[in-house]
């Protein structure tokens, strides 16, 4: 499995910790930065992942920020990104199961470190259910 990383400086310490845990079960991880905890626009770090998801030169990708949702409106600007916020487990889970989620969103503010790796481990080990949530997935994308 290979897995992208990214956040702005709100998210940096849970994305360093949430990395090692990856590292840890033998996990491959691009990270697309920051590589500091220095203020930063998250955008700048959210774009290259996003492209890479979208250009499907990697199949997953966890963003964290503050409360989750900058990054996540920024990643879900690309046709094939579907970036899902999640506080909780079954939150991580539900995103995959019925969204076929292959952005997991943090809100590192707002969640403990535990939880966060929770929602990771869920959101990694769960597939999409396909059926009758595939018909609503196949209508988020547009094309302009």
């Amino acid at each position: 499995m290979h897995i992208a990383i990214s956040c702005d400086h709100a998210g940096f310490e849970l994305k360093e910790r949430v990395k090692q845990e990856l590292i840890e079960k033998g996990i491959k991880i691009t990270d697309f930065g920051p590589s500091t905890a220095d203020r930063m626009d998250y955008p700048d770090a959210i774009h290259p992942l996003a492209k890479a998801i979208n250009d499907g030169e990697i199949a997953f990708g966890i963003i964290i920020c503050g409360s989750g949702n900058g990054v996540a409106m920024t990643a879900n600007k690309y046709a094939n990104v579907r970036a899902g916020i999640s506080w909780t487990a079954e939150i991580a889970e539900l995103t995959r199961l019925h969204n076929d989620a292959n952005v997991l969103s943090l809100p590192a503010r707002f969640i403990s470190e535990k939880t966060a790796i929770e929602c990771v481990d869920k959101f990694l080990n769960t597939s999409f259910e396909g059926g009758r949530h595939a018909t609503r997935v196949d209508k988020i994308a547009i094309s302009c």
